[in-house]
């Protein structure tokens, strides 16, 4: 696997495109089915398409499944329960200061996946990646915080939510990248695919059970809602795929901090469809960023 090491650089580039795409189309559905109902969908509607992926995979490079490590599942359930609990923590963050307090503080993700790497997973991080994750951190930090949304920067518990709420982010895909690294005897591309159905299938049990104990019409508007979230679902697992064979890879910490270029998509998107202006301070935040990418890039 060592030859295919550099792949997870257009990977990782490729889920960001991909979830950028997904994001749009979860926008567009939060009005109809709220916010967690429009997050369900990239699970529910995504789990057959990773099946399609795996099949797909299959068919071609002729593995044979097994039967995980023991360590898969212990793994795997780190980082789907993360990843949810991340995201009801990053809702409540987003309840209680402004969206853009919230997204400065949930970028601290890529540092605090180099340290749950390193401790979890033995992920070695040269010193000069560390200092490319740094880099590229403080550039998105700078890049999301604006003047007129700062009020309120440094309470308590918008701090202590947004942080947590990106350590479980960060805690999500070390898990996810450990629940890979246990799926042995087949290649990389089969173990990230496996990894992705396990995942989709179980928090669609979930997140399923939460709704319709809790509010059963939302499930009820997701199925009349299936055409726009067959797509919606497509690219999430798109992008879940393609993020999952970057952790096959290398560390988790490199993939999430190369994936902040997500926020260089997003400026492209506001400046030309939009028409908005970039402010020197985005421009300065942008600059750090491709800094910090093209160091670890290098490294």
């Amino acid at each position: 696997m060592t030859q295919f090491v550099w792949l997870w650089i257009p990977f990782t580039l490729l889920a960001a495109a991909g979830q950028v795409v997904r994001n749009a189309m979860q926008r567009g559905l939060t009005a109809q089915l709220g916010t967690l109902g429009a997050t369900h969908i990239r699970f529910l509607f995504g789990f057959p398409f990773s099946l399609v992926f795996l099949g797909l995979i299959l068919a071609v490079n002729g593995d044979r499944l097994s039967w995980p490590e023991p360590g898969f599942w212990a793994w795997l359930v780190v980082g789907g329960m993360a990843q949810i609990l991340a995201t009801a923590l990053m809702l409540m963050a987003m309840n209680e200061r402004s969206f853009v307090v919230t997204t400065a503080y949930l970028k601290t993700e890529a540092i605090q996946a180099a340290i749950f790497g390193f401790v979890f997973l033995s992920d070695h991080l040269t010193a000069l990646k560390v200092a490319a994750i740094v880099i590229a951190t403080i550039g998105v930090v700078i890049t999301a915080l604006r003047p007129d949304g700062m009020k309120g920067f440094g309470d308590l518990k918008p701090t202590m939510l947004g942080l947590v709420a990106a350590a479980f982010f960060a805690l999500s895909a070390v898990g996810y990248r450990g629940a890979i690294l246990n799926v042995t005897g087949v290649s990389f591309v089969t173990a990230a695919s496996v990894t992705l159905v396990a995942t989709l299938l179980m928090q669609s049990i979930v997140l399923s059970a939460w709704l319709i104990v809790r509010s059963p019409g939302t499930m009820s508007a997701i199925f009349r809602l299936w055409k726009p979230s067959m797509f919606a679902g497509f690219m999430g697992s798109f992008a879940s795929l393609f993020w999952f064979l970057a952790f096959a890879l290398t560390a988790a910490a490199n993939v999430r901090t190369l994936a902040l270029v997500e926020v260089l998509f997003a400026q492209a998107v506001a400046y030309y469809s939009m028409k908005q202006k970039i402010s020197l301070r985005e421009i300065s935040g942008i600059a750090l960023i491709l800094i910090g990418v093209a160091m670890l890039v290098a490294s």
